[in-house]
């Protein structure tokens, strides 16, 4: 019979666990929270000190009783809960619903940052106790989210429609979204001009080009055509000299080890990943991938994480495995941490592979595609952290005719240093206008053209899942494991809709927001937002008291909702209208909501009770009856393309119907993959789907 228990959050962890472990040990799971705030109420007593009334959630009775009888049976109960607020928590209220204490058994909270066998052995010989610090910044933030959704919510339900809710960082992301719409809607653009100057050079066929700067004491701005005739005008015939050459280098450091916050910025830039799917697949990653020859293992570290610290155990697994697998030139001093004025939770570590030498194309096979690909972009990144800086040789040449300058950048690769694993964006376009070799101040230029562009000033671009989060990040709002419940939440509530990859308010979204700032300046105002966390990082260091940080909140809020119950109007939201007509009364159908999504019903309600199923069209016409062929799905769920004519039309096809057109057949295209097949079999023309959003 096993001697010790050891009680984790998640089911899928137990099975690796219990092998790591032996037959000493019992391994069992809490499946999350097992205590909460009750549903039906706001469950705090703000007459008595603001203490909360936790009840045991729905449907984990009978966890909790065959938790009961493993406790029973162990001498030794090891809480093994995830590394932070949520994980100390969980630990704190299985205490409390096992009677651990009364039971007088021996309690130890133990953390793991990789569900390893070292790791977790290792975690077994430094048991600690419950942090009462992490606990209560979790109490709070757990009251302070009930206090805003359950007070405000009800009101936003009363005011505009059922279904809302407010939320304090959601409120404060959606009004971010907003203020960058009106920044975009204000924004007036203005004309420039660019002016290059492209120059043959001696025994080269390829033309040299160069960028006007201005005159030769000052950079001068072009704003008008007339400006560009103006400049060339004076340069007619004059003679082009190279008047200054100047070579240098530049080092470009290795990025960082992921964060959660990096991590799904990067993925949502490299991989299309929305955030929500980046820390689904990361969190399959961390609780263990069966392997082949290996068991099941988890194969990346901990996921919610504002650390970029390493263990050094694994920086020199890293320097060990640079130095065998790319050369002893490529091993990096030992990194940098990310300074940051906001805490960083330190005893976690950066996202990072458990074990550096289980290499991406080695695991495939154990990997779904979308497991394969997350867990190689935090593998190379993880690998280039450790690596040197990449070396740019730099040329810099000043061409000047008749008091104006041209200039020319060049930079070239010297050394790839972590640039060899690793690149982004920005390190493909920094390579670029490679210099002829020899260039000097004795070089003769013969002019050869001028080439001019308008252009005109860009508005800021509309926020991205990535960009918010960077944002929310930057302004200190939320911490890793709230940015992307946060982004689902506002898109689930239709406050924001996503159109290739960008966020735009929808029109409920703007009368939420407007009204959240009109009555509760204070939860939407991203300095209050940042300023609370920072009283709960001070709860979690047990400078700051829970309840102190609660009871300074809630009655403001409480005087704002009711002075807002008084003085907010009523607000209508109009229904999105569709182009059916109700065949009952012909008046246009609206799409509505409802609990198992969207459906069409018709506007003359209660006259006129015709509903019908909504389908979503596609936009492509079917290639049989000519009708809309729309989005439907199967009895079990399965989604399929089908003609909205059915069941006169019997069109039915798995994938999705592309706007292209078969370029041998004229047939409509169907998207299989990165590929577009037509669907006509005997033609069977295969071309690349344009790049777009996974």
């Amino acid at each position: 019979m096993a001697k010790y228990l050891v009680i984790v959050e998640s089911p899928a962890k137990v099975k690796t666990i219990k092998k790591f472990l032996g037959p000493n040990y019992e391994v069992a799971a809490s499946n999350g929270h097992v205590r909460d705030l009750p549903k039906s109420q706001l469950g705090i007593d703000v007459e008595h000190d603001y203490e909360p009334k936790y009840i045991t959630i729905r449907g984990k009775g009978d966890i909790l009783a065959n938790l009961r009888k493993e406790v029973k049976k162990a001498e030794k109960v090891y809480l093994a809960t995830d590394p932070d607020r949520e994980g100390e928590a969980i630990s704190w209220h299985l205490t409390n619903a096992l009677n651990l204490e009364k039971n007088g058994k021996k309690i130890y909270r133990i953390t793991f940052n990789e569900i390893t066998k070292n790791a977790v052995k290792e975690s077994l010989k430094h048991p600690r106790e419950i942090d009462m610090g992490l606990v209560d910044a979790q109490q709070a933030r757990r009251e302070l989210d009930r206090m805003v959704g359950y007070r405000i919510s009800p009101l936003l339900w009363a005011k505009v429609k059922r279904g809302l809710s407010a939320g304090r960082v959601q409120s404060v992301a959606l009004r971010m979204i907003c203020d960058r719409e009106d920044e975009i809607n204000a924004f007036i653009p203005e004309e420039y001009w660019t002016l290059d100057a492209s120059f043959k050079l001696p025994g080269e066929r390829k033309l040299l080009t160069a960028k006007y700067y201005g005159t030769t004491s000052q950079k001068q701005n072009l704003t008008c055509a007339e400006d560009v005739e103006k400049v060339k005008k004076e340069l007619e015939g004059a003679a082009y000299q190279v008047t200054d050459v100047k070579k240098g280098e530049r080092v470009k450091k290795a990025p960082l080890p992921f964060t959660t916050s990096t991590l799904q910025q990067e993925a949502s830039k490299v991989l299309n990943f929305s955030t929500q799917k980046t820390m689904r697949l990361a969190q399959q990653l961390y609780e263990g991938i069966d392997i082949k020859g290996n068991g099941t293992v988890g194969v990346i570290t901990y996921l919610r994480t504002d650390s970029t610290r390493v263990s050094e155990e694994a920086e020199h697994q890293a320097a060990l495995y640079i130095e065998k697998a790319y050369g002893p030139e490529y091993t990096g001093a030992k990194s940098q941490e990310k300074k940051s004025g906001q805490k960083i939770q330190d005893a976690h570590e950066a996202i990072r592979p458990t074990d550096i030498s289980r290499i991406p194309l080695e695991l495939k096979e154990s990997l779904s595609r979308d497991q394969f690909r997350l867990y190689q972009l935090i593998w190379k990144r993880f690998v280039a952290s450790r690596m040197t800086p990449a070396v740019y040789e730099t040329t810099s040449v000043k061409i000047d005719a008749a008091g104006h300058r041209f200039t020319v950048a060049a930079s070239k690769i010297r050394f790839d240093g972590f640039m060899s694993v690793y690149t982004q964006e920005d390190d493909e376009k920094a390579e670029n206008n490679t210099l002829v070799k020899g260039i000097d101040k004795n070089t003769k230029l013969t002019f050869d053209s001028f080439q001019e562009d308008q252009h005109f000033t860009q508005p800021p671009a509309h926020y991205t899942e990535a960009s918010l989060v960077r944002a929310l990040e930057e302004q200190g709002i939320g911490r890793p494991s709230t940015y992307a419940p946060t982004i689902t939440t506002i898109l689930a509530r239709r406050y924001v809709v996503k159109e290739n990859k960008n966020l735009y308010v929808s029109e409920l979204g703007e009368v939420v927001n407007s009204m959240m700032k009109e009555a509760f300046p204070t939860i939407v105002d991203v300095n209050f937002t940042a300023n609370m966390e920072a009283l709960l990082d001070g709860v979690e260091e047990g400078s700051v008291n829970w309840k102190t940080v609660v009871s300074n909140f809630y009655p403001d809020l409480d005087e704002a909702v009711q002075q807002a119950e008084k003085d907010l109007e009523q607000v209508q939201i109009a229904d999105e209208e569709s182009d059916e007509e109700c065949e009952l009364c012909g008046r246009r159908m609206v799409i509505k909501y409802g609990p198992h999504g969207r459906f069409l019903a018709c506007p003359g309600f209660p006259e006129c009770r015709n509903t019908k199923p909504y389908f979503e069209k596609v936009g492509v016409a079917c290639p049989k009856c000519g009708k809309d062929i729309v989005l439907k799905k199967t009895k079990k769920g399965r989604k399929y393309y089908g003609c909205i004519g059915n069941p006169e039309c019997d069109f039915m096809v798995w994938q999705k119907p592309s706007a292209e057109k078969c370029p041998q057949c004229g047939s409509i295209m169907l998207e299989k993959g990165n590929k577009l097949v037509c669907y006509n079999e005997e033609c069977g023309y295969v071309m690349e789907k344009k790049t777009e959003e996974v």
